[in-house]
């Protein structure tokens, strides 16, 4: 490790090298070779990469020099106990199935269900408990989509892979309930966590996942989380991601999916909180006949930054895509929205479309908006469209009209529009606690 440390020595993130030697010196013997030599590669692709600056053509508009500036600290939680009381203002309430919390990346036995024994033939545990009972599909699965040779944030949560939520669907078996998984970061002091999750949905399985974010604490949190998503033939997933972080926190996440043939995909994306966000959302369609769906609301107030960054790779024929991202921006806030589209030559018949709307309530607040479409094929239907605008004045004169006031009329306007991204999202408790949060979040 002295040689690639040399390499980066002096630059803003050189402490994450000596982070990554204390932490590979305490867990020496307690970690299985093959996570070890993962970690390792994670480091030496990070200590090539560094940290993307806006002259990088995928960064130019989400400047992480924030992230690259802090002292790169692992948070331990262990100065601030959460407890089970906590979770009533932290958590979606009513939630049903089985929930599993981490606090400051690490699994917690103590708020998770009780019982979190398969269901269903559903299996759900902590990367930590996975890696030690040596689970072939783990080792060959984790690391395998997310490519962390081209992705630095993706290379620094391999390098510091510890613990993460690991769901895998036994064959043909249907999870009815959903599994609700809740990161909750303590931000008693400026530290970063890197939750890894990894979900498995083997042949003709259908399961549902919920990944949730929050802090409780006041100091600046650095959450770097990276999903990995593995459809096998037939298999149907539904996973929901929603960032209600504080307003001090830093967040980079990558979702990284691949489909096999006859798989369905309904993926959401929301993120509310947040002082930097960037969202990575990665799919391949790698076999016939695949549904793929991703929905996105991302709501800026203040200085926010929220950036969503999609790619769906066309790769095989016969296969749908759809993309619907609203963005709500206020203040002096900024999103950002880039979405590709690849076609192979080979992906004939494929119906891609792509929509991104953006509301700006004030004069200050900006959208960057960038739909694209790279087609090598001759027989698809393919189509893609961005709107930035405020809201209509007409609409509220018509609101006014019969009688109701100025301030409701304005939020009855931004709920209708964050609700056609919000009723799309099958879990009812998910789907009303967030209508409700949304319509109370503009409240004067």
């Amino acid at each position: 490790m002295v040689e690639t440390k040399s390499k980066i020595e002096g630059r803003p993130h050189h402490s994450v090298i000596s982070a990554f030697e204390a932490m590979e010196t305490a867990a020496q013997g307690h970690t299985p070779s093959w996570l070890q030599a993962l970690r390792k590669g994670g480091i030496s692709h990070f200590a090539e990469l560094g940290f993307p600056t806006t002259n990088h053509e995928e960064w130019r508009f989400t400047n992480v020099a924030p992230i690259a500036r802090m002292p790169f600290k692992l948070a331990d939680g262990c100065g601030l106990k959460v407890k089970e009381k906590d979770l009533a203002r932290l958590q979606f309430p009513e939630v049903p199935g089985k929930r599993v919390v981490f606090i400051d990346g690490k699994f917690s036995k103590e708020l998770s269900a009780k019982d979190l024994a398969p269901a269903q033939g559903v299996k759900v545990l902590s990367l930590e408990e996975a890696a030690r009972t040596t689970l072939p599909l783990l080792s060959q699965s984790i690391a395998r989509y997310a490519r962390y040779d081209e992705n630095a944030f993706v290379a620094l949560n391999t390098a510091f892979a510890g613990d993460g939520a690991v769901v895998l669907a036994s064959p043909r078996q249907v999870q009815r309930e959903p599994i609700y998984i809740l990161y909750i970061s303590t931000a008693r002091e400026d530290a970063a966590t890197n939750p890894r999750t990894l979900i498995i949905a083997q042949r003709d399985s259908d399961v549902k996942v919920i990944e949730h974010f929050v802090t409780i604490g006041e100091a600046t949190a650095f959450t770097n989380a990276v999903t990995e998503i593995v459809l096998e033939e037939g298999a149907r997933v539904e996973h929901c991601k929603v960032q209600e972080e504080s307003l001090k926190s830093l967040h980079v996440a990558t979702i990284q999916t691949h489909q096999a043939g006859n798989s369905h995909l309904l993926s959401h994306s929301i993120s509310i909180g947040g002082q930097i966000v960037r969202n990575n959302i990665n799919c391949v369609l790698d076999g016939e006949r695949i549904e793929c769906t991703l929905n996105g609301l991302y709501v800026g107030r203040d200085n926010q930054l929220v950036d969503h960054h999609t790619a769906i790779f066309h790769n095989k024929p016969n296969c749908n895509s759809h993309e619907y991202y609203h963005g709500i921006l206020d203040g002096r806030s900024q999103g950002v929205f880039n979405g590709k589209i690849f076609v192979r030559p080979e992906a004939q018949k494929t119906d891609a479309k792509q929509t991104n709307r953006n509301l700006l309530l004030s004069d200050e607040a900006t959208i960057d908006t960038k739909p694209q479409l790279e087609i090598f094929a001759d027989d698809v239907k393919c189509t893609h469209g961005a709107t930035v605008g405020q809201l209509d004045p007409e609409s509220i004169f018509y609101l006014r009209a019969r009688g109701i006031k100025l301030e409701i009329a304005r939020k009855m306007l931004l709920h209708a529009f964050a609700s056609e991204i919000v009723n799309r999202i099958t879990i009812p408790e998910i789907r009303e606690k967030l209508d409700q949060q949304l319509f109370d979040l503009y409240e004067k």
